[in-house]
């Protein structure tokens, strides 16, 4: 399993990747990208930051005020990945081991998928397929032995928990034959905003 660190440090050089930021910038982009299940503080960040400030991956830039505009407030530090985190992000987006399907890391490496070669991102598809298809047998088989065990809301929790691992694996075998077979596979339109009144 990833460390939260780790899986901080990838979605940081990823986001950098596409162009320095700021860490009020970074830690917005993160928390949209990590879900609201799992909002990030400052306090996680920042030594997440400093560790890799120290290990090269990134730099930091600070950004001078514009000429002719008064200066209301502390010069804005900017971080940027260094060649040594492009090297580190591509090496992580090519491991393809457990940690790259566990539910911790799954999501930030999916995020970036577009920086990934078509067979890391099949091998790591298909191994997230194949450990939720374990975690939803294995529920199953618990779930016919306890239902008669529990109330009718652990049985709804349990159920929906069901439904969702088995809507997420509908999901990885679309995505896994969209990659064997891009030209079979239409794009599908982005879904419609409902309309304000």
């Amino acid at each position: 399993m990833a460390r939260r660190g780790e899986t901080i440090e990838l979605a940081v050089l990823g986001l950098l990747h596409e162009g320095p930021m700021h860490g009020y910038e970074l830690r917005k982009r993160l928390n949209l990208m990590l879900g609201w299940s799992r909002v990030l503080s400052y306090g996680s960040l920042y030594p997440a930051l400093k560790k890799m400030l120290r290990g090269a991956l990134i730099e930091e830039v600070t950004t001078l005020p514009t000429p002719g505009v008064p200066v209301t407030r502390r010069p804005r530090i900017v971080y940027q990945v260094t060649e040594l985190g492009t090297a580190e992000f591509t090496r992580l987006m090519s491991e393809v081991g457990p940690t790259a399907w566990e539910d911790d890391n799954f999501d930030i490496r999916f995020a970036f998928f577009g920086s990934t070669d078509m067979e890391i991102r099949l091998r790591v598809l298909e191994g997230r397929r194949t450990r939720l298809q374990e975690r939803l047998d294995r529920v199953q088989s618990q779930l016919s032995m306890t239902q008669a065990e529990v109330d009718r809301y652990a049985a709804e929790l349990q159920r929906h928990g069901v439904e969702s691992v088995e809507r997420e694996v509908r999901w990885l075998s679309d995505l896994i034959n969209a990659e064997r077979n891009p030209e079979q596979v239409a794009l599908r339109p982005p879904t419609e905003q409902p309309q304000q009144q």
